[in-house]
Order: C-alpha cells, then sequence, then structure tokens
C-alpha cells in the first residue's frame, strides 16, 4: 500500500491511500485533523452540585455534553481527542463545577470565566 500526503495545512493533512490488488486501482482519501480538539464553552457560570462520597462521576471536558457539566459520551463523534475526567469525592459535599471547560483545577471552578477571553466568546449551542 503506497500512502502519500497530498496536502499539508495548519488544520487538516490529507492522505491518500491507493491499493492495487487487481485491476482497477483503489483510492481512498482520508481527512484528518492535525490540531488537538479544544473545548467549546456550554455556560459562563459554573455548575452548583451535590456530590456523593464514594460515587463515581465523570465530569464532561469537551462541553459537547447534553448533561452538564457531567459526560453523555458526546467527545467520542465530536471532540475525540478529549475525554472526561473521572473523579470520586471522599465526603459529601456541594461543590461549583466549571461550565467553561477552562478551569485550571478541573473539574472545579476557579473563576476562569470570570476572563476576558471567556466572556468574549461565543457560546456553544446545537
Amino acid at each position: 500500500m503506497n500512502t502519500l500526503i497530498s496536502k499539508i495545512d495548519r488544520k487538516w493533512t490529507i492522505l491518500t491511500l491507493t491499493r492495487a490488488w487487481k485491476t482497477p486501482v483503489t483510492t481512498v482519501k482520508i481527512q484528518q485533523s492535525t490540531l488537538p480538539s479544544e473545548p467549546v464553552i456550554p455556560s459562563k457560570k459554573p455548575f452548583r452540585v451535590e456530590l456523593v462520597a464514594g460515587k463515581r462521576y465523570s465530569w464532561c471536558t469537551c462541553g459537547h455534553s447534553k448533561t452538564q457539566p457531567f459526560c453523555d459520551g458526546a467527545h467520542r463523534t465530536k471532540a475525540q481527542g478529549l475525554s472526561p475526567l473521572r473523579f470520586v469525592p471522599e465526603e459529601d459535599a456541594t461543590v461549583w463545577l466549571c461550565g467553561c471547560k477552562y478551569t485550571s483545577n478541573p473539574p472545579y471552578c476557579d473563576g476562569t470565566h470570570k476572563q476576558e477571553f471567556i466572556l468574549n466568546a461565543p457560546l456553544h449551542n446545537e
């Protein structure tokens, strides 16, 4: 099988795969991103949640989940480079989980949503 990289730019690499088994020759084009997935911003405010000690949670890191702030598996098709952050709290607590997905203390809100780049960014709406 021959692999040719026919186009490279900052965002996409286009590969042309050619396989000659018998005549005719089969050519398949694949587009693959060369940039890591970035989260979208589902909310510019944190989510207040009641956590139960010992329960396993999956916090959405991509922003595509319809069950914010928790993961519903949307990253599998919409943000394949991102995975949920799984955590188990040690005690029952009321906490603020990040809604903008850019916290420095995931999954907890650290006030990043108050910064200019978040305030000026569009909200993700599907």
